[in-house]
């Protein structure tokens, strides 16, 4: 798929913010001068397509009273599909990388307590006879992650 300038444009603006209103959709819309049906169908197109993987907030889920866990897996090259499937059905995986090393699934766990981080793993670990190596926060960075469409 190849984007046009709109679809740059909407990417560039709703990684910034989306608005806490009634319609954020249509105030999205109106401020890029789209109908809000056109930008509905550009984000669906571009998900689809998978331009973009996922859309939604960020929440703090240490601030709320849960964790979050860096997790890494050594899988072997002929089950990397099964088992990405398997981790990926897990809501609390936020995020998950394929890598060209050892560990080459990686993989970040959002828990709404920090015993969730745990009991998520060792499901995993159960579902694909796999190790999940866990690495905690010890100290968070805001780096403010962009990507300029």
């Amino acid at each position: 798929m190849t984007l046009d300038d709109t679809d740059r444009r909407i990417l560039n603006l709703m990684q910034d913010d989306l608005p806490l209103c009634p319609e954020p959709y249509a105030a999205v819309a109106a401020e890029l001068g789209l109908a809000e049906t056109d930008l509905l169908a550009r984000l669906a197109r571009m998900q689809q397509s998978r331009v973009i993987t996922r859309f939604g907030p960020f929440f703090d889920a240490a601030a709320m009273g849960g964790a979050f866990c860096l997790c890494a897996m050594e899988v072997p090259e002929a089950v990397f599909e099964t088992v990405l499937t398997k981790v990926n059905a897990h809501p609390e995986v936020a995020h998950n990388y394929e890598r060209t090393h050892r560990l080459n699934m990686w993989f970040v766990l959002a828990t709404e307590t920090p015993e969730g981080i745990q009991v998520t793993a060792d499901a995993i670990e159960r579902e694909t006879g796999i190790a999940v190596l866990r690495f905690p926060k010890l100290q968070e960075f805001f780096i403010g992650f962009r990507v300029a469409a």
